[in-house]
């Protein structure tokens, strides 16, 4: 009887421990699919808010675009402008503050980027004449900034993902904050509080609004716009690495949150599949920064940064050879469908 009574007493406890496991699963596995749930309704959101389509993407004629359309997709070179927008006088379009333009060549495994100093004087198309590169945007927004960028490096800009100010600190504070390595003692005024920071010579951890001084600084740079350009790219891809790192996984809804109310974008959801693989095979390739040298000038009193050119042929040179011979049918294409003067820099 004794016997028996332990066997039904650890047949009980097994059972017990087994719908104990079984109710942990079912928990786990309910809060799995909430969390599903809730990330596909904030991804469409998120993607909803955050498409904007180029003048251009809007004409079915137009085919000097490369897209993510066939099933070698992921194979396909293109090229991406990252904006940063300064618009804290909420006007229609603000100013562009950051620039960069980069080719990305998955076969290669080879990602190409130039920075395009904010006070660099280049002929602006919509507008017929010359002027600041951040004007361009101020007038007519990401559709003049592209157009003038294509007319400056002679090459085609398929993607471009632009963000304003907020969204930057946003963004660099839901992924915990970024490591940088200060080049040099500097201080800086702090956006909002208006408060100065000493940025200390070395390593330092930054937040979002401290990260946000820290890549606009550039009168202090003994570099210059050069200077900022390098803590930019830096900074960028701090915050890659550990937006993909998986103690951020957690925190994709905020991500996702934050990039959808602050970020402007054309790639459509239907390529982000393709580009997603895309940067599974290249994210570990370092990121080959071209520099833009150039003269500063001023004319009736206005600062500009005027581009070698000699420079500029090679950049423009590097970032063809980075996309093989689609860069340069493409932009026999777009050359033959505008009609602008020629471009003259340093006259």
């Amino acid at each position: 009887m004794a016997t028996s009574r332990r066997i039904k007493r650890k047949s009980k406890t097994r059972r017990k421990i087994l719908y104990t496991v079984l109710i942990v699963l079912m928990v786990m596995l309910s809060g799995v699919i909430v969390f599903a749930t809730n990330l596909s309704l904030q991804t469409k959101n998120a993607i909803t808010k955050m498409y904007e389509p180029l003048d251009r993407d809007t004409d079915k004629n137009n085919n000097s675009t490369k897209k993510f359309n066939s099933a070698k997709a992921e194979d396909s070179a293109f090229t991406m402008l990252i904006a940063g927008i300064d618009n804290q006088e909420k006007a229609k379009y603000g100013r562009s503050d950051v620039l960069m333009v980069a080719t990305v060549n998955p076969k290669t495994e080879k990602i190409s980027m130039v920075s395009i100093p904010r006070d660099t004087r280049v002929y602006i198309p919509d507008l017929r004449y010359e002027d600041k590169i951040n004007h361009a945007y101020a007038f007519g927004g990401i559709n003049y900034t592209i157009n003038t960028l294509e007319k400056l490096l002679d090459i085609p800009i398929d993607y471009y993902v632009s963000t304003d100010f907020q969204g930057f600190e946003d963004i660099v504070n839901t992924v915990g904050g970024v490591d940088v390595d200060v080049p040099f003692t500097f201080k800086a005024q702090l956006t909002g509080s208006l408060k100065w920071m000493t940025y200390t010579k070395g390593s330092m951890f930054l937040n979002g609004n401290e990260a946000l001084a820290y890549v606009r600084m550039r009168k202090k740079d003994p570099l210059g716009d050069l200077g900022r350009n390098e803590r930019q790219r830096k900074v960028i891809q701090e915050i890659i690495n550990k937006a993909t790192s998986l103690s951020n996984v957690t925190k994709i809804d905020d991500m996702i949150k934050d990039v959808g109310n602050n970020v402007k974008t054309n790639i459509p959801s239907s390529e982000y599949f393709s580009l997603i693989k895309m940067y599974q095979k290249i994210k570990s390739s370092p990121i080959e920064q071209l520099q833009l040298e150039g003269n500063d000038d001023t004319r009736k009193g206005i600062y500009y940064y005027i581009p070698k050119d000699d420079s500029l042929e090679e950049v423009k040179r590097q970032l063809k050879l980075n996309l093989d011979d689609f860069g340069q049918n493409a932009q026999s294409e777009i050359n033959t469908s505008k009609s602008v003067t020629d471009l003259t820099i340093g006259e």
